[in-house]
């Protein structure tokens, strides 16, 4: 099984490893930093053995890495991983910006369903069932969000099932949340954040997440 680097060391953006298995295309390794699309934080972008990573995509506990045909890549190589740093750090941020926001939503309006979630390096979304407008919350939100990230408290991540390879994050005196991404150490590191309301159809809300600097 491809052991993820990313969650324990997700400020690394450079990994020697070695190629596990080839098939075409498609390509699997024993390790990575490469973060594939999962609960609606999109993939890293960077390159495996100098190839550009066309797609990353989970396929059970596996990860499989999508390179140009024209790779030369056989089992056994010796490869190394280099990530986007940039695109990397701005989807931690806005990932745990996004969690901060949905944890705060449901304290103000309790049994209110998330439907969807999206993180993107521009900003992320999380969209609501809801019939009426979420937008007269964002002060309190915003505020308390500001509150968090000004008390840098620190961001715990761990399995809550190994075998199973689930995850979760953990804030003391905030929240707990199952959660398979990649996240900052502190909360002062997601900064200010701004909150925009966008109306996507009768009984459902979106809500999108900025960060300011």
């Amino acid at each position: 099984m491809t052991r993820k680097v990313f969650w324990d060391e997700p400020y690394q953006t450079a990994l020697d490893t070695i190629v596990s298995q080839v098939d075409g295309e498609q390509v699997q390794v024993e390790a990575t930093i490469f973060f594939a699309f999962s609960g609606g934080q999109e993939s890293d972008c960077g390159s495996l053995a100098g190839y550009p990573v066309i797609k990353a995509e989970k396929l059970g506990l596996e990860i499989v890495y999508t390179l140009p045909h024209d790779h030369s890549l056989s089992v056994g190589d010796c490869v190394t991983w280099r990530i986007d740093w940039e695109r990397r750090y701005r989807l931690m941020r806005l990932h745990f910006a996004a969690e901060m926001v949905l944890q705060l939503v449901y304290r103000l309006r309790p049994g209110i369903e998330r439907i969807g979630a999206h993180i993107a390096q521009d900003k992320a979304r999380i969209d609501f069932a809801s019939d009426v407008s979420l937008a007269p919350l964002f002060p309190e939100i915003e505020s308390a969000a500001a509150d968090l990230t000004a008390r840098d408290l620190a961001i715990l991540t761990d399995f809550s099932d190994v075998q199973t390879q689930r995850r979760y994050w953990k804030v003391d005196g905030f929240a707990m949340m199952a959660c398979g991404g990649t996240h900052p150490k502190s909360t002062h590191e997601i900064g200010a954040v701004k909150l925009k309301r966008k109306n996507t159809g009768r009984g459902k809300e979106r809500i999108e997440v900025i960060l300011v600097g």
